[in-house]
């Protein structure tokens, strides 16, 4: 793993309305590893918005992801079975103007994907946010990748935040598709790690965040070195590594 890298920018809302947030994407394999350490892994970033990719979608879910909000300092956005996997959590500096949770078109044969959706406020900030967990087959990863720019679209807002797990490496169609009409943050301000799978031992960037462009990315990477965070704790956590941005957001 790397060696630590600066710290990002804390959160503040700023005297002219921007805020300047922290957006963590971070699948967590259904909270089938060690909690406690996700959990602390999670409120060491001090996230404003927790991107949540593979929450529990089966018995007693709800109680599972309220747990592990409360733990991390959080509180639940939308998402979890409702959308298929991907869920949002975020901090108490959110105001909520809207959520709704996205379920995508279905291939006979294939895993269920969805998207967790929401608008909120920081500030004079107003933002979209949408969680993501794309298919592991390359032909519908790619017609996934055009929904995902078109509900971001379709939000109403002038800036937004996506992130999630898209299972394919930065070189590939759907991640093109993507950083074409969005910001990719980790290449636009590399900060921290590069690679989001696996802990044991990380080879490659399946895992993202993009902004709209007009967004100010301030830094994006794997927290590694980040205060609080263990390298322990992130291999106990889940089978990837979360990846966190610091964004300032023009007032809107």
């Amino acid at each position: 793993m790397a060696t630590p890298t600066p710290l990002l920018p804390n959160s503040r809302t700023d005297p002219d309305g921007s805020a300047v947030i922290r957006v963590l994407s971070y699948n967590i394999r259904s909270m089938r590893d060690d909690t406690a350490a996700l959990a602390r892994v999670i409120s060491a970033c001090a996230p404003d918005l927790a991107l949540l990719q593979e929450a529990p979608r089966f018995f007693r879910w709800r109680k599972k992801l309220a747990r592990l909000a409360a733990a991390s300092g959080l509180v639940i956005l939308s998402g979890g079975a409702t959308a298929a996997g991907p869920a949002l959590l975020c901090s108490l500096r959110a105001i909520v103007e809207r959520t709704e949770d996205v379920l995508l078109p279905l291939t006979p044969g294939r895993h269920r994907r969805g998207f967790a959706t929401a608008v909120v406020r920081f500030g004079g900030a107003r933002l979209g946010v949408l969680s993501c967990h794309l298919s592991l087959q390359q032909d519908e990863r790619y017609e996934q990748g055009g929904m995902l720019l078109d509900r971001l679209a379709g939000m109403g807002v002038a800036h937004a935040v996506a992130g999630g797990d898209l299972n394919e490496r930065p070189d590939g169609p759907a991640f093109r598709r993507l950083a074409a009409g969005l910001q990719d943050c980790r290449a636009v301000a590399p900060w921290g790690a590069e690679y989001t799978w696996t802990p044991a031992d990380p080879y490659q960037r399946i895992d993202a965040v993009f902004a709209t462009h007009g967004i100010e990315v301030l830094g994006c990477g794997v927290p590694l070195g980040h205060p609080g965070v263990t390298e322990t704790d992130l291999r106990a956590a889940t089978d990837h590594l979360p990846v966190l941005a610091a964004l300032r957001i023009p007032a809107s």
